[in-house]
């Protein structure tokens, strides 16, 4: 789930455009009014000018007449204009403004510490459909800087639904992409680490064999996690996507083998850890990979997406708890909010974006219509339109639909009309619980 400067060639601050190349108080372009009037109006001639023979008398007195004219008289200098301007008065000691106060040294901001310095935490997320890892550094209170990331498309949950087992060229796939894990991790000094391993691990007869496997082979000791702590990670990796008025959330993350929805009530005293306001959560066995082979999902008509929706619809009847957010439900600070490549890739195609781009997707809302038209359009694509798209791409042109069908199935028993898209889930939960435990953000 990927920039603008005026005022050029104006003189600094404190230096005229116009004086640049004078040395200081130089005084330039000096000139007698009375002289200039005399020379424009020829009525003000001297008489004598006309007869050669006072020429001499009358230069030696007009000699004598401007110097002692010119000991009194004001001098004047041109401006860039053209106009004449008076000169400046003097500063005496007496009229010299007083000296400003200098204001009290500001205190600077403590420097942050470099990367080298930073405790280094790394969180893996080995699903049905992808393996991901985030290596982070913590960064102001409750947030973290990632300084790198790793994710694949592996399909390890492929035929699982058929088989009940973990195919070998599926796991020989995870496990290339599990080994550049491992020397990314190797490569730095990891402070904690979490690595998990969710439904496809849980239900495959295989799953325990395969990670045995995978410590051997890639240097990784993975842990399979129970679907309550799969919730609760997803809910602790997008605290700071549920904004202060929010009173009620459904979030919900549409897997690939699994689809995880916890309801969020905030109506009380909030506290700094969202899972802590968790009233409801349930773990469909139900994702867009395992989905997408019972129902089909390169040729998707009507009918078949519609039977996928009934399908989850169906589960979500039989879960007890699906009404604790009853009381909210009309409010306008109620909201869905989805974690998904599904609602994710929704996001794409709405922005009508040439290349994903994380920074516009994630945090994005979308409105009812907006997701109404997106659903609508996707299930008029066909199969190589879908591919062609470049929010879907291969690697998730065949499993759209299906996550498009518990979408749909999820709005259908939570209507709002606000969804909120979150490109972020697990590794960013656990990221997020490994700092908070180890007091990285106390004092800070």
């Amino acid at each position: 789930m990927e920039d603008h400067d005026p005022g050029a060639g104006a003189p600094a601050v404190g230096m005229s455009g116009a004086s640049r190349s004078e040395p200081a108080g130089r005084v330039t372009g000096r000139f007698d009014r009375h002289a200039a009037a005399r020379h424009a109006n020829p009525r003000h001639a001297d008489p004598r000018h006309a007869d050669p023979s006072h020429q001499g008398e009358h230069q030696k007195g007009k000699s004598r007449k401007r110097r002692k004219r010119r000991r009194g008289r004001k001098v004047f200098a041109r401006d860039e204009n053209g106009l004449a301007q008076p000169p400046a008065p003097a500063i005496t000691p007496a009229s010299r403004p007083p000296e400003p106060v200098p204001a009290p040294p500001q205190p600077r901001p403590a420097p942050r510490a470099p990367l080298q310095e930073l405790p280094v935490f790394a969180a893996l997320d080995l699903g049905t459909n992808n393996c991901r890892l985030l290596v982070a550094v913590p960064a102001r209170h409750g947030q973290f800087r990632v300084i790198d990331a790793f994710s694949r498309i592996v399909r390890l949950g492929e035929g699982l639904t058929t088989s009940g087992r973990l195919g070998q060229a599926a796991m020989d796939r995870a496990v290339e992409a599990l080994k550049i894990c491992g020397d990314k991790l190797r490569n730095r000094k990891i402070r904690k680490a979490r690595l998990i391993a969710t439904e496809a691990c849980r239900t495959a007869t295989n799953g325990v064999e395969f990670l045995e496997r995978v410590e051997r082979e890639a240097g990784l000791k993975l842990e399979i996690i129970d679907r309550q702590t799969e919730a609760r990670l997803a809910v602790s990796g997008c605290g700071s996507l549920v904004e202060r008025d929010t009173r009620g959330v459904v979030l919900f993350d549409i897997g690939g083998g699994s689809s995880e929805i916890a309801l969020i009530d905030l109506t009380g005293h909030r506290s700094s850890r969202l899972a802590n306001h968790i009233v409801s959560w349930t773990s469909l066995p139900v994702g867009v990979v395992s989905l997408a082979e019972r129902f089909g999902g390169r040729t998707v008509t009507r009918a078949t997406f519609a039977a996928m929706v009934e399908d989850v619809a169906a589960r979500l009847r039989a879960f007890d708890g699906r009404d604790r957010l009853a009381h909210v439900l009309a409010s306008p600070n109620f909201h869905l909010l989805g974690t998904s490549g599904t609602v994710t890739t929704l996001a794409g195609v709405h922005l009508d974006l040439e290349r994903y781009d994380r920074r516009r997707v994630d945090g994005l809302w979308m409105d009812r219509d907006s997701v109404d038209r997106m659903v609508e359009k996707l299930i008029g694509w066909d199969f190589q339109q879908r591919v062609a798209n470049p929010c879907i791409g291969a690697d998730r042109a065949d499993l759209v639909l299906a996550g498009c069908a518990i979408l749909e199935a999820i709005r259908g028993v939570w209507p709002s009309e606000r969804l909120r898209v979150a490109d972020r889930g697990l590794r960013e939960g656990i990221l997020s619980e490994l700092m908070a435990d180890d007091g990285v953000w106390r004092g800070r």
